[in-house]
């Protein structure tokens, strides 16, 4: 049986245990590959939030209380669950958010191992004593922060929302999850029965799509302790800057420019794959995605040649219809953006050596070459599958180009010589670093985050990054008899 079967979701949100209709209505869930109807989703309103919220504080309390066994097998068994319903999940992944049948297969792997990897998390130990000049107790103590509200974005629904819930969960918080509207149902519908599923107590975990002002009304909630957000920086920035108007942490994972460099002894061939996969892997949608290749000067020619094959030769088209490399982008408003930074840039000098068209919201894989470093291509995140390429002249014209500007999210380095390459990495400023390999890669157990525009750093991943994230600390003393105090 489905996770779906038997389960009145249509139309509906989740909250304090129950499917029930949202009070903002509810809409269309669209299929970007066809424009079809695939189902609907309830939506939320402020007066939601507020009556999830209340609901969720109680829920967690306790929820934090059981033992901390009960809640790693609940960890453990959406882990399964992941699996088990690896066909349906990934159905609804292709044909909602338009991703190939491999991106979605890689979603699931690491919607599982998060899972598998927040199991762990009960069972740490969960403060340190602390040696005293007094002669006392003294103690660090790790606490659930209380609730959590997760709000993720469209392009990697499953993972990006399940990062920050299965630890949130795991280490006794309650968790109020906003995805984007535009893929609820792989982003919250499906997560929501998984945990359901895996025994969650009704209240711990509440799915509310909607728009700003639910992501508002979810930062400025008294219930709401954390809030962590995966998204653009444009909006990140107002996230933080409410966060901390309301005194509460936010965890913001934001946008990138990422930059691959092909040094002078780089293997080209070798390099071309590794950077259609950074520039067009999934359809380009993806914070990491390269977003810069900067190419030795003698190398250069070479490099663009194959990359604007290899780019004309991959099939686009429906990703439920047939094998394709890409799929489609994710609505009209995401491709209008796309070409026109291409075109901007192109209109800069830039010389278009391969794609820059578009047939409805399957933009073709586009190489730009002869970049100007003022063309929006190569200053901006384009956050679609283009590769925009630079010469350079030497390692340190290189390593000054990948660390101009304001994003430091992720880094790829092609070199026969690793211990040049990490020398080289050492002067650009980035979170994420991959040495002989493209930008785009993510594990469960592995920190990740990024700096300057990019976010807050490494708030993801990891068992410390995760403790940090969804707990407090409290210090703690005891003494055997009262002190006496001179007055």
């Amino acid at each position: 049986m489905g996770l779906l079967d038997g389960v009145e979701w249509q139309g509906k949100i989740f909250k304090n245990g129950e499917w029930t209709a949202g009070k903002g209505g509810d809409y269309a869930v669209v299929e970007p590959a066809t424009g079809k109807e695939l189902g609907r989703m309830g939506r939320a309103t402020p007066e939601d939030v507020a009556e999830a919220g209340a609901a969720a504080a109680r829920a967690q309390k306790e929820w934090a209380a059981l033992p901390h066994t009960a809640r790693a097998a609940v960890l453990r068994k959406a882990g399964d669950l992941w699996q088990q319903h690896a066909e349906e999940i990934s159905g609804w992944n292709v044909r909602e958010v338009g991703a190939v049948p491999g991106m979605a297969g890689f979603a699931l792997h690491v919607a599982s191992e998060e899972c598998y990897e927040a199991a762990g998390l009960p069972a740490r130990a969960i403060g340190e004593v602390l040696p005293s000049e007094q002669p006392r107790l003294s103690m660090a103590r790790r606490l659930p922060a209380g609730v959590v509200a997760v709000i993720s974005p469209f392009n990697v629904p499953i993972i990006l929302g399940i990062r920050s819930v299965a630890p949130a969960l795991a280490l006794g918080n309650a968790v109020i999850l906003k995805p984007d509207p535009r893929t609820a149902v792989t982003g919250g519908t499906l997560m929501v029965r998984v945990f359901e599923e895996a025994g969650l107590p009704p209240g711990v975990l509440q799915l509310l799509p909607g728009g700003p002002d639910v992501g508002e009304a979810l930062i400025t909630d008294p219930a709401v302790r954390v809030i962590s957000f995966t998204g653009s920086t444009a909006v990140g920035r107002r996230i933080g800057e409410l966060a901390g108007r309301h005194l509460k942490r936010a965890h913001l994972e934001l946008g990138g420019n990422s930059a691959l460099l092909v040094l002078d002894d780089a293997d080209v061939d070798a390099a071309v794959n590794l950077a259609a996969w950074g520039s067009f892997f999934h359809q380009g949608q993806i914070c990491m995605t390269t977003g810069r290749h900067l190419v030795a000067g003698h190398l250069y020619d070479a490099f663009v040649e194959g990359l604007a094959a290899k780019a004309a030769a991959l099939p686009v088209g429906d990703p439920a219809g047939g094998e394709v490399a890409l799929g489609p982008v994710i609505d009209a408003g995401q491709r209008d953006k796309i070409h026109g930074l291409v075109t901007a840039s192109v209109g800069q000098g830039a010389r278009l050596a391969a794609g820059g068209t578009y047939d409805q919201l399957f933009y073709r894989p586009t190489v730009l070459a002869d970049v100007p470093l003022t063309a929006p291509a190569f200053a901006d995140e384009v956050f679609g599958p283009v590769a925009p390429v630079t010469p350079v002249a030497s390692v340190e014209e290189a390593a000054r180009l990948a660390s101009a500007g304001e994003y430091g999210l992720s880094l790829g380095i092609v070199t026969r010589d690793v211990m040049r390459g990490l020398a080289v990495a050492e002067q650009i400023p980035t979170g994420i670093v991959h040495i002989n390999d493209q930008t785009v890669n993510d594990e469960a157990n592995a920190p990740f985050g990024g700096v300057g525009a990019s976010g807050t750093g490494s708030r993801f991943g990891g068992a410390a990054a995760n403790v940090e994230a969804f707990t407090e600390t409290r210090w703690i003393t005891m003494r055997g008899e009262p002190p006496r105090y001179p007055f």
